[in-house]
């Protein structure tokens, strides 16, 4: 019985075709990756930047159960989602009363002047002497301001009406991206860690430079959150004692939305104090009125051009420039999310050319700019 000839082996595969072969699979996977993750990016970048910013917390708390990695991440997530929660319901709370007290004032404005219809707006007297003075600089008739207040009223019926589905519809996809971001705290926070060192292994540098660059974005993630909070509290503070001072009502709930305002790219506080400065003009009160928009450009427009890059930069130890163009870019580039992910991608470039910089001059690592302690 004669054996047959073992089968020659096949040929071993080039290192070429290795790695082009690993770079087109892990592109493929990418890809795919990111067209199942997409839809939940917001929430996924929400999640992560909370757990980060949770991250000494999360370590103390588990000291205190005995490191029970569940029970904390039960613990925080439960304190942010009370956090989140008890301040938007009295928020609701203080919108409806006022909304409800201002369509009171609506209809008892319109059954004093008898307004039934667009045209019968001109009856009331702040309003025609606004439209009298327009017509006389624009040179507009009567009649022409009357046809065009009952066009724009319609307009902005038809608008206001197409509008209301798309609100629902952002407010609906608003309330669940804050769910999954909550449920996704939860298991950043447990599993956060473990991620971290996962993701470090996979980073071509030394242990030293790892450490430098995981504590240098922690820092400046850390002060982008802290100057955003804290210039948003100063510019609602300063638009609230304005109105107080020109006597305008409701001045703690109006800081408030100028707080929230101050979030809002380009337009910011300005959504509120130009509106209050319109109605001091309408009331007659002009030097109140100018008062609220030299107040509006000068005081409260230049404290976030101030305070926020000057807490930034001096938490974070990097300069003014390189926070601004975070700041400015990120929110364009990434939306809301990026007031804060924006600083922190330019910190991590700016620190990968400082190590780039080191490696060529065979210097040791530095991120942070603080000066050595002699040895003992």
């Amino acid at each position: 019985m004669s054996l047959a000839a073992p089968s020659p082996a096949p040929p071993a595969a080039s290192p070429f075709y290795a790695r082009v072969f690993g770079l087109a699979a892990a592109a493929i996977l990418a890809f795919a990756l990111y067209q199942i993750l997409e839809p939940f990016v917001g929430p996924i970048l929400w999640a992560l930047l909370l757990a980060f910013l949770l991250a000494p917390a999360t370590q103390r708390l588990r000291q205190a159960l005995g490191d029970r990695r569940g029970v904390a991440a039960l613990v925080l997530t439960l304190v942010v989602t009370l956090l989140v929660l008890i301040p938007a319901a009295v928020l609701a709370t203080v919108f409806a009363r006022q909304a409800a007290e201002l369509v009171t004032r609506l209809q008892e404005t319109a059954a004093r002047y008898q307004i039934g219809q667009a045209r019968d707006l001109l009856r009331i007297p702040l309003l025609d002497q606004a439209m009298s003075w327009v017509g006389e600089v624009a040179g507009l008739t009567h009649e022409q301001i009357q046809g065009w207040l009952v066009g724009g009223s319609r307009a902005f019926l038809q608008t206001l009406i197409s509008l209301t589905g798309t609100f629902f519809a952002g407010a609906l996809h608003a309330v669940l991206g804050l769910v999954l971001t909550l449920f996704l705290l939860f298991f950043f926070v447990r599993d956060g860690d473990a991620l971290v060192q996962r993701l470090l292994v996979l980073v071509p540098l030394d242990d030293r430079r790892k450490a430098h660059l995981v504590e240098h974005l922690a820092a400046v993630a850390r002060a982008v959150v802290l100057g955003t909070l804290v210039t948003a509290l100063v510019q609602g503070t300063l638009v609230g004692v304005a109105l107080a001072l020109v006597g305008l009502p409701s001045p703690v709930v109006f800081g408030a939305l100028a707080a929230l305002a101050s979030l809002i790219p380009l337009v910011g506080t300005a959504l509120v104090w130009v509106p209050a400065a319109g109605v001091l003009a309408l009331q007659g009160r002009w030097g109140a009125a100018i008062f609220m928009v030299v107040w509006g450009v000068v005081v409260v427009s230049t404290a976030d051009n101030v305070i926020r890059p000057r807490v930034v930069s001096g938490q974070a130890r990097i300069s003014t420039l390189p926070v601004f163009l975070g700041l400015a870019g990120g929110v364009g580039a990434f939306g809301a999310i990026g007031l804060f992910l924006g600083p922190v991608i330019v910190a991590l470039a700016i620190a990968l050319v400082r190590f780039a910089e080191e490696a060529r001059q065979g210097e040791p690592p530095l991120i942070a700019t603080e000066p050595r302690r002699p040895a003992a």
